[in-house]
């Protein structure tokens, strides 16, 4: 097979060889782009009159035609043309005949490349971040139904205070929701055509970028033709957002394997997100929320080889940039893959209210209300910091909690000691009256929980 670009080479590479160089195993998933900016190119070739209109119309149909044939998983590739772009431009010729070869003027596969990848991480981007916005409903359902079931909170994971458990919930919605932020802020970098940059310097055909640009709806378009074929800093900040995202993620599913086991009790997944095992019959595994913390790995593998690629590379295009499309691939597909599983667990996951209830109930964790029920009663807080753990090491040695203690035990150990410490020291009334804004008492998260509702409707205006 002759090659488009062989003109000035007089011996054709060896197949192993070809096989090596060539990407159409992996960039054909960018058939569906590469389609629509040669439409866009060939639109703007015609009303340039830089190709006549016989040209273009031929032109067009070809390429409406393939990009139906696409759809239809119709299209055969070769290795022999390398990639996408010179194997969709063959298959237009051989559909065409020659003028197929007029679609390739003033543009050079760097300039078409780049404007296909931007395209495609868009086109994700907003994906990812419908996919976000399911997972933020299911955790707002779910924090609704659950604003007086009580959880214990951990610091170290140690027990600390009592909290809400959908004010627990909540603190994942704000951290997806700072992940849909930059999502969208990042939208500005991909959002900008490279289109027109030609190989590096640009074109001397009278071109008009801003027809191209409009026709693909970019907002904006690369004002200097090397920075446009080589910058790949849209795809990074794809793979880093994607890192945070999981990084979410793997937090939130240690917590649901940890609340699943037996030492807990507090949730049961579901079965459908769960195995079991070959030997033990019976073991229920949390394998999805498990691989959704180990995938975390393979997106931020994909971001550093994203970094490590383009940290060396000179003005303008290199062919080391050809690597830069899978980590992406990969991490576009882990993250909605990841997203899509996170939703489904949520949505069907099964709370042990009453676990939760005792577990606040046979712990330590009302400590800090003892302290502050003393510092109320005038005792500095230090002091009173100090009294509450000589009190804690008591209940430890007797093997009891700090509600089990007797009214005459507490007076014994501080005079100030009152009936009203049972109520101060009940974990609901402990997680009830944090109504600071943006604390765990319930009123303060009934409003947390409108301001998520308003947050959610404003994104989906």
């Amino acid at each position: 097979m002759k090659k488009l670009w062989g003109g000035r080479f007089s011996k054709q590479p060896e197949e192993w060889v070809d096989e090596f160089g060539a990407s159409i195993s992996f960039d054909q998933q960018l058939a569906s782009q590469d389609i629509k900016g040669s439409l866009a190119h060939a639109k703007m070739l015609f009303q340039c009159k830089i190709i006549d209109e016989s040209a273009y119309e031929k032109i067009k149909n070809g390429l409406l035609s393939l990009q139906f044939e696409a759809e239809e998983g119709e299209l055969t590739y070769s290795v022999k043309y390398e990639d996408i772009h010179l194997n969709l431009e063959k298959l237009l010729t051989d559909k065409i005949g020659p003028d197929g070869g007029k679609l390739h003027t003033a543009r050079s596969r760097n300039d078409q490349v780049a404007t296909d990848f931007h395209l495609y991480v868009k086109e994700e981007t907003l994906l990812i971040i419908d996919h976000i916005e399911e997972l933020q409903k299911s955790l707002l359902n779910l924090a609704e139904e659950h604003v007086e079931t009580i959880i214990p909170g951990y610091t170290h994971l140690q027990r600390a205070q009592p909290v809400s458990f959908a004010h627990h919930l909540l603190a994942y919605f704000w951290m997806l929701d700072r992940d849909k932020g930059r999502l969208q802020d990042s939208l500005k970098r991909s959002d900008i055509m490279p289109l027109g940059a030609g190989a590096l310097a640009g074109t001397t055909f009278d071109i008009d970028r801003n027809i191209t640009m409009n026709e693909l709806g970019f907002r904006n378009k690369y004002l200097n033709s090397l920075d446009a074929v080589s910058d790949r800093d849209f795809a990074i900040e794809c793979c880093s957002n994607a890192s945070m995202i999981m990084m979410h993620l793997s937090r939130f599913c240690e917590e649901l394997i940890l609340w699943s086991s037996e030492e807990f009790g507090f949730i049961e997944i579901s079965d459908s997100f769960t195995t079991g095992s070959s030997m033990m019959p019976q073991k229920k595994n949390p394998d999805m929320a498990e691989l959704i913390r180990g995938k975390s790995g393979r997106v931020y593998g994909s971001l550093i080889s994203l970094l490590t690629l383009m940290k060396g590379l000179p003005l303008a295009y290199n062919k080391d940039m050809q690597e830069d499309k899978e980590p992406v691939f990969d991490t576009v597909k882990t993250v909605k893959g990841c997203l899509s599983i996170m939703t489904g667990m949520m949505n069907e996951v099964k709370i042990h209210v009453d676990k939760m209830n005792k577990a606040v109930h046979q712990d330590f964790s009302n400590a800090t209300e003892l302290a502050d029920y003393l510092a109320k009663k005038g005792i500095p807080f230090r002091e009173a910091h100090e009294l509450v753990g000589q009190m804690v090491l008591h209940c430890i040695q007797k093997g009891c909690y700090l509600l089990d203690v007797t009214l005459d035990e507490y007076q014994e150990w501080c005079p100030l000691v009152e009936n009203d410490l049972y109520e101060a020291l009940s974990p609901k009334t402990a997680v009830e009256r944090r109504n600071s804004e943006g604390g765990t008492g319930f009123e303060a998260v009934r409003q947390q929980i409108d301001a998520a509702q308003s947050k959610m409707a404003v994104s989906n205006n």
